[in-house]
C-alpha cells in the first residue's frame, strides 16, 4: 500500500496545485503572501516558531508560481486507489475505499468556485444528532486555501491541522500590534507567550467545538434550502453577490445554532473568538451583531445579546428564502438583483 499511498498523495497534491494555479490571484497581495508563507511552513514541515528567511521563501515562491503556470490549463487527475480509478469529486466512493486505511479525503468548491482538495489521516468519525462528522488530523495533501471545516454532501469535514495553522496565523497577525479587540481578548484566555504549543492545542480543542456548531447550522440551513441554493452560489461565482449570499447563509447558521449555544454556555472566550473571526463581508451585512457584542462586552447583558440573535435568525432565514425565490424567477441580471436585495436587508 505504501507505493499506492505515495501515488495517491502525489495525485491529490497535483490537483491542489492545478486549483491554486487557477485561483492564486483571487487573494489580495498581503493575504496571498501570508498564506504562501504558512503553506511553505506546512510543505517543509517547519515549526510555527521556526525562522523564515526571505531568500528561502522567495526562491520557493518563485518555483511554486512557475509550477502553477505550467499546470494552469491541465485537467484534474483521477485518483488511483488499490487498482481502482476514481473521479476526484466522487468523495463518497473514495472515502469508502480510504476509511479502512485510516484516511479521509474531501473535494468541493469554496469561495469564488475554487475547487478544494485535501487528504489526511482520519482521527475519528462521529454522528452527533445524525450528522456524519469526519475529523482529520495530519494532512498529506492540501492546497493554498485550507478551510478548517467543510459541509459537503451531508457530511461535515473538520480539519484539525488546518485549524491549528489558522489560529497560529491569526495570533501572529494580532501580536504585531496587540490591539484591544475581540481576537486579542480571545487569545488572553491562553498563555501564548510562554506556552505557545500547548495554548494552541487547548484553543484548537475549544474552538473546534464552535466550528462544528457552525457546520451543524449550515447543514440545517442546507436541508431547508435544498440543492438549488448551491446551484445559485455556483452561478453567482466570482462576484460580490456570491460573497453576499454565502455570508447570508453563514449568519443564518450562526444565529440558529452557533450563537445560541455559546450564549447558553456563557462561553466568553469563544464569543470573543467568534466576533474576531468575522470577515469583512459578514461584518458589513450584520453591524447590529458587532454593536451587540460591544454592548455585551461592557455590561455582560446576555439577554440583550440573546434578543439580537433571535431577531437575526428570523431575518437571515427570511432573506435566504427570498434570495432563492429571486434566483428561481431568473431576472435579467440575477447578480445585480440579488446584490440589491442584500444591500437593502443589512441588519
Amino acid at each position: 500500500m505504501k507505493g499506492t499511498l505515495r501515488q495517491l498523495c502525489c495525485t491529490v497534491q497535483r490537483n491542489c496545485h492545478i486549483s491554486d494555479a487557477r485561483h492564486g490571484t483571487d487573494y489580495g497581495l498581503c493575504t496571498y503572501l501570508l498564506k504562501m508563507r504558512e503553506y511553505y511552513r506546512w510543505e517543509n514541515g517547519l515549526d510555527y516558531e521556526a525562522s523564515l528567511t526571505n531568500e528561502s521563501v522567495g526562491d520557493w515562491l518563485t518555483a511554486r508560481e512557475a509550477l502553477w503556470e505550467s499546470l494552469v490549463d491541465d485537467n484534474f487527475d483521477s485518483l488511483p486507489i488499490d487498482g481502482q480509478v476514481y473521479d476526484p469529486f466522487d468523495v463518497e466512493a473514495i472515502n469508502q475505499s480510504l476509511e479502512p486505511l485510516g484516511l479521509v479525503y474531501s473535494a468541493g468548491y469554496g469561495a469564488k468556485n475554487k475547487p478544494l482538495f485535501f487528504l489526511g489521516h482520519l482521527e475519528r468519525r462521529e454522528e452527533p444528532e445524525g450528522i456524519s462528522v469526519w475529523v482529520a488530523g495530519r494532512e498529506l495533501a492540501r492546497d493554498l486555501s485550507a478551510p478548517a471545516a467543510m459541509n459537503q454532501g451531508g457530511r461535515i469535514y473538520i480539519r484539525r491541522e488546518s485549524f491549528r495553522r489558522l489560529l497560529w496565523e491569526k495570533f501572529e497577525n494580532w501580536r504585531w500590534q496587540r490591539a484591544d479587540n475581540a481576537l486579542g481578548r480571545a487569545f488572553s484566555h491562553y498563555d501564548f507567550e510562554s506556552q505557545l504549543q500547548s495554548s494552541l492545542d487547548l484553543m484548537v480543542e475549544k474552538e473546534l467545538a464552535a466550528v462544528l456548531l457552525h457546520e451543524k447550522g449550515e447543514y440545517q440551513a442546507g436541508r431547508i434550502l435544498g440543492d438549488q441554493w448551491n446551484e445559485m452560489v455556483l452561478e453567482l461565482g466570482h462576484s460580490v453577490a456570491e460573497l453576499m449570499v454565502r455570508a447570508v447563509r453563514d449568519h443564518w447558521a450562526d444565529c440558529q445554532v452557533t450563537l445560541p449555544q455559546l450564549l447558553e454556555d456563557e462561553d466568553v472566550a469563544s464569543l470573543h473568538f467568534y466576533i474576531g473571526g468575522l470577515t469583512g463581508m459578514r461584518k458589513s451585512l450584520f453591524p447590529a451583531l458587532i454593536s451587540a457584542y460591544e454592548g455585551w462586552y461592557q455590561d455582560r447583558d446576555w439577554q440583550r445579546f440573546y434578543q439580537l440573535v433571535s431577531e437575526g435568525q428570523a431575518h437571515w432565514s427570511g432573506l435566504a428564502t427570498r434570495l432563492l425565490d429571486c434566483y428561481r424567477s431568473r431576472p435579467v441580471d440575477t447578480r445585480s438583483a440579488i446584490k440589491q436585495m442584500v444591500e437593502e436587508s443589512i441588519f
